[in-house]
């Protein structure tokens, strides 16, 4: 008999989200159903029963996976099944995954697996805004340790007013777009991206969501009670030695103070600690250490994270010796390669990315064929972080999530600052050569001059910026970092990355370590990265401030042409032969397709003669002849009553021999003029009837002094009749227009 628990969320604008457990993967230790409309998500969670040995960290897994099926559709590809996961499945395990993690209790070390999966959209909804709480309510209904429950929400704010959990249509007005996430009394988790808003404004969306947050918390909570599941399982995953504890940070923590406060480079920083360690170790036999070693290393780096605070919170020395408001030494030049269409290199201390920008055309456009997500993107960014930049001797194995993810916030922060109708698709890529602290910040940074140096016409340079914070006592006291080390951010309680222009606030991505973060130290946080990042835009603006005049000279060229919807088919021609030959003619790509009931046509090439060349072709072809213009035409063909002119590209029109010039010719060669010679015409009549054109030449030249008007001529026998009285044939191709 199945009797499923159901709990009911009233967004409170006529919509609802339904939460139920016991009817679906009950083998799982915590499984439920999320549903919003048409959008359905399973939810499962399942926990090893003990730790594997040797691990002290919490070994959480988060996957997210989108169905096909769910929207009625089937995935591209040979076999026609799901792949490996898209960037938008990573980027939603990671929301997941950042805001569950810090509240699994420390001492927790058992392996977890949540998996997430949508099952049935409907294309309206966002189902990534319910992928936390679907999370957190599986968590909810099983015996796993866990310090939540929690949920995230999205907000957009469209025309002033905040929205959450926002339709796909009604997030394209948005000028603002974050996802939160959240327990009852603290935000967890915050990124997303914005179009220049200010931090006062960001705050108060923080504030809207927290208020949805903590709603759908209530409601997990009193699932939690129905299912009986309000006592979790016990476990025992470390087993502790309070006196080697106590031994190692009497021993140790004034030689790492010391450390910690000697404002030394990280190798050297590092080098030190790992002296002072095995220093303690000395003291050991290789049997009490072969039993001990993995107590000593928790413990110490207990002692490195105690001075390291102690150090910053009682002194307000940092590690490299900086205050807390200090923004590291700051290098960064243009145009360091040769061979890309854009280069820079940006270094903040110890930290370094080389970015390059290449710049392309229509056909360079990538395809997206995600479940929900399914067109083009022209503005690519790329992340790279091998192991060298941390100096570690180990192969690099592709793109991970951390790329991923890191590149994603970069592309956030950049993207809005590219003109929508810019012409070229662009890439940018960002290989980080060094690293020791917010590696994406640099991509920001580097990838704005870049971009300058490319030529691309950015709206204002952007900047971005590390805060992190040391706090005790549930902030009671507490220290705002700036430009934070990548020591600060392990050690410290909060990872917050701001990016934007001198006017706002593009990007962000927050990451909460501990309980009790008020909204008043995130007011102070966002003011205080305010003030770096304006620091850092004034670094890269001496270096760069405008983007260049023009294009690299290797750089592709693009010309864009809009034409009328009706004009699409004869630019193309049957089976695509106009086109084509204007192509193969000038050596220049064209690029058509239907935009908004226009005809959207780009043209590139190497050198700016092709692309004029193409441009004129087919312009001539969308042109409208006017009575009253002059045109250069080509003689198609030369009859005994005058020539035929294509004076438009598909368009003929008849000079007659009396058009000619202005003295009497008796037949078209007394002219000159003969089949392939180019000719200037005037259009001097369209007839309403047929459409057929009439040119003349003589009106072009001098009238010679003293000419009369003469009769018009009559019509010939042996020159406009056969010797049966019948005008001569004119084949089809003859015809005008």
């Amino acid at each position: 008999m199945i009797n499923p628990i159901i709990k009911t969320i009233d967004l409170g604008d006529g919509r609802t989200i339904t939460i139920e457990t016991g009817k679906l993967a009950k083998q799982a230790d915590g499984s439920v159903t999320v549903r919003m409309g048409n959008t359905v998500l399973l939810a499962t969670v399942c926990a090893a029963k003990d730790a594997n040995p040797g691990v002290d960290f919490m070994p959480l897994q988060v996957e997210y996976k989108e169905k096909f099926s769910a929207l009625g559709r089937f995935p591209g590809g040979f076999t026609k099944r799901e792949g490996r996961a898209s960037d938008y499945e990573i980027l939603t395990c990671r929301l997941v995954d950042r805001a569950l993690r810090p509240l699994f209790p420390d001492d927790y070390h058992a392996e977890v697996f949540v998996n997430i999966i949508l099952f049935s959209a409907d294309g309206e909804d966002m189902p990534d805004a319910l992928a936390g709480l679907a999370a957190s309510a599986a968590i909810a209904v099983s015996d796993i340790p866990f310090n939540g429950p929690i949920s995230e929400v999205r907000v957009a704010r469209i025309n002033g007013e905040f929205i959450i959990n926002p339709t796909f249509s009604q997030l394209e007005q948005a000028d603002m777009d974050i996802m939160v996430g959240a327990t009852m009394d603290n935000i967890m988790m915050v990124e997303g991206e914005m179009k220049e808003v200010q931090e006062a404004e960001m705050l108060e969306a923080i504030k809207v969501a927290h208020e949805a947050i903590k709603v759908q918390c209530q409601a997990q909570i009193e699932l939690t009670e129905a299912c009986g599941k309000t006592v979790k399982r016990e476990y025992c995953h470390e087993v502790n030695d309070e006196e080697l504890r106590k031994d190692v940070h009497d021993k140790c923590y004034d030689k790492v103070y010391a450390v910690a406060t000697s404002g030394s480079g990280k190798h050297e920083r590092s080098d030190a600690f790992a002296a002072i360690k095995e220093e303690y170790k000395a003291n050991f036999t290789e049997e009490e250490l072969a039993e001990k070693a993995e107590l000593i290393g928790r413990y110490y780096h207990d002692v490195e994270k105690e001075a390291m605070r102690r150090a910053i919170l009682d002194e307000g020395k940092r590690m490299d010796g900086r205050k807390t408001t200090e923004i590291r030494p700051i290098w960064s030049e243009v145009d360091c390669l040769p061979g890309p269409h854009g280069s820079a290199i940006f270094t903040r201390g110890e930290t370094q990315s080389l970015t390059t920008v290449t710049l392309g055309t229509k056909s360079d456009e990538k395809m997206v064929d995600d479940v929900l997500n399914h067109g083009k993107e022209r503005f690519l960014l790329h992340y790279n972080f091998p192991p060298f930049s941390t100096g570690e001797a180990r192969p690099q194995r592709g793109v991970g999530r951390r790329e991923i993810g890191h590149g994603n916030l970069a592309h956030r922060a950049l993207k809005g600052m590219i003109p929508q109708d810019y012409p070229y698709v662009v890439r940018v890529i960002s290989d980080i050569l060094e690293s020791n602290g917010s590696s994406s910040m640099a991509t920001v940074c580097a990838g704005t001059l870049a971009l300058l140096d490319a030529g691309v016409k950015m709206e204002k340079p952007v900047s971005g910026i590390a805060m992190g914070l040391i706090s005790e006592n549930k902030g009671q006291k507490y220290a705002i970092l700036s430009d934070i080390l990548g020591d600060e951010d392990h050690l410290g309680d909060m990872d917050f990355k701001v990016t934007g222009t001198k006017d706002g606030i593009t990007a962000t991505q927050m990451d909460i370590k501990v309980d009790g973060l008020s909204y008043e130290i995130l007011e102070n946080a966002l003011a205080q990265a305010r003030d770096g990042r304006m620091h850092i835009l004034g670094k890269i603006t001496e270096t760069m401030a405008e983007p260049r005049a023009d294009l690299k000279p290797h750089a592709p060229r693009i010309e864009t042409l809009i034409i009328g919807k009706e004009f699409i088919g004869a630019v193309i021609g049957p089976g695509g032969k106009i086109i084509q030959g204007i192509q193969e003619k000038t050596g220049a790509t064209i690029t058509i397709e239907e935009v908004d009931g226009e005809g959207r046509i780009e043209v590139s090439g190497t050198n700016k003669a092709s692309i004029d060349a193409a441009l004129k072709s087919i312009r001539g072809i969308v042109a409208v002849p006017e009575i009253g213009e002059v045109y250069e035409g080509k003689i198609s063909s030369i009859m005994p009553y005058g020539a035929f002119v294509e004076f438009m590209p598909g368009k003929d029109g008849l000079l007659h021999i009396s058009e000619i010039d202005w003295q009497r010719l008796e037949t078209v060669e007394q002219s000159g003029l003969k089949e392939g010679d180019t000719v200037s015409v005037k259009l001097v009549d369209i007839d309403p009837k047929t459409g057929k054109f009439k040119l003349s030449r003589k009106v072009l030249l001098d009238k010679p002094e003293g000419y009369e008007e003469r009769p018009p001529r009559q019509d010939r026998g042996d020159r406009n009749r056969d010797n049966r009285g019948q005008r001569p044939f004119r084949p089809n191709n003859r015809q005008q227009d």
